[in-house]
């Protein structure tokens, strides 16, 4: 019987120790504070990669100008992980590419233009063409990042926070943060270093832009910005706006009216919506923005007379009248002023563009040199006659070898 006792007692005791033993391995699933999961979603070879960009440059021949640089193939995932939007905890997602090619890599970061459908958020549409050309930058020695913004993606359960910096800023760097911790080990053989590149056109140039504000100014600790490339944003949107409001007609009200969606929603400002657009306007714009709608379909739903849509008061009092001036603080707040940068930054813009003035990027860039940047540090390029979307391919292209060209030097 003391045999079988002692026999016993050393079995519960190895058990015990196996269990705690375990329990420290390395191999144990760390916990996170940020990444949440992340989930294979796709992959490319090195010569499924070539062959995409042939067949892209047979329509945009600037786009062949990269395939020098492809250096491996690529593997895509799906991530979800946490930040925060209207003060509160979220999950939120995006899209992770890394070379197929074991190593550490610097991160280049994608900001997406205007999207207002669920379905074509990066982790609903990883193999659409727009989403597949941002993909394959990995392949040229990156690990890409594609944030879905929250309200798309994992969050399409809240309003999309359009045009609205901390959110937008802090969505962007959580993802950064996700990154760090789970590369190398929910993404296998890949390391990510610490020096971040930055890309985006439309909405995403002014969320690459007020990004490279914030990492270089307030962020700086943490992450080492290398350089940017901003097309197209509307980054002073109070002039944007205003240039909206005191046009006769407006081809994109989807715009203005996604502003005052988002500002309202997330208590940017509190004047009635009522009080901004006229009926039946007004009581449309909710539902307008719920995810289901394409930006078009949108705009057939609005108007593109300005007078039509706004309510006179708005009109006239916009820039002057105290009722309207947390409207007007609110665009400002969201604005993005000239400072004196010391990395390498891109700004870009079709010089045809209805929709965002190239005005936009030429007061942005004479306000940088203003406030001391050197003009050897910023640098502007203006395509002639170019539309908005036209001007998509040449500025990423250009401003993609601008970027390698930072990398490798």
């Amino acid at each position: 019987m003391k045999i079988s006792r002692h026999i016993t007692r050393l079995f519960i005791f190895s058990v015990f120790v196996t269990v705690f033993v375990s329990s420290c391995r390395k191999d144990t699933p760390p916990a996170y504070k940020y990444f949440i999961s992340g989930e294979p979603a796709i992959s490319y070879s090195e010569a499924d990669v070539g062959r995409m960009l042939d067949l892209a440059a047979g329509i945009f021949p600037e786009i062949g100008e990269i395939k020098p640089y492809v250096a491996s193939g690529i593997d895509v995932y799906k991530m979800v992980y946490l930040t925060e939007a209207g003060g509160k905890v979220i999950e939120a997602s995006g899209l992770v590419c890394t070379p197929s090619v074991k190593g550490s890599y610097p991160v280049l970061s994608f900001q997406n233009g205007t999207n207002t459908r669920h379905s074509d958020a990066p982790t609903r549409k990883v193999t659409d063409v727009s989403y597949t050309l941002v993909e394959i930058m990995a392949s040229l020695g990156f690990i890409v990042v594609l944030p879905d913004y929250p309200g798309f993606g994992s969050s399409s359960q809240i309003p999309h926070p359009y045009l609205i910096t901390e959110p937008t800023v802090r969505s962007v760097t959580d993802m950064y943060r996700a990154l760090n911790e789970a590369a190398g080990v929910e993404f296998p053989g890949v390391r990510a270093e610490n020096e971040y590149y930055l890309a985006g056109y439309s909405q995403g140039g002014w969320a690459t832009l007020a990004l490279h504000k914030a990492l270089e100014t307030t962020y700086s600790a943490e992450f080492r910005l290398a350089g940017s490339v901003c097309g197209a944003g509307p980054y002073n949107i109070f002039n944007i706006f205003k240039g909206m409001t005191d046009a006769v007609t407006y081809p994109m009200p989807a715009y203005p009216a996604y502003i005052i969606n988002a500002y309202s929603a997330y208590k940017e400002f509190s004047v009635p919506v009522s009080k901004i657009l006229n009926e039946p306007y007004a009581s449309l714009l909710g539902s307008l923005f719920n995810g289901t709608y394409s930006t078009g379909e949108i705009n057939s739903r609005l108007t593109t007379s300005i007078p039509g849509l706004f309510r006179p008061e708005l009109l006239s009092g916009l820039a002057s009248s105290p009722y309207y001036s947390e409207i007007k603080d609110a665009l400002l707040r969201n604005s993005i002023r000239g400072w004196k940068t010391l990395r390498p930054l891109m700004l870009a813009h079709g010089s045809g563009d209805t929709s965002v003035p190239v005005e936009s990027t030429e007061d942005m860039y004479s306000e940088m040199i203003d406030s001391g940047t050197l003009p050897g540090i910023c640098r502007k390029s203006v395509y002639s006659g170019l539309e908005h979307d036209e001007g998509l391919i040449p500025s990423m292209m250009e401003g993609l070898l601008f970027l390698i060209d930072i990398r490798d030097n």
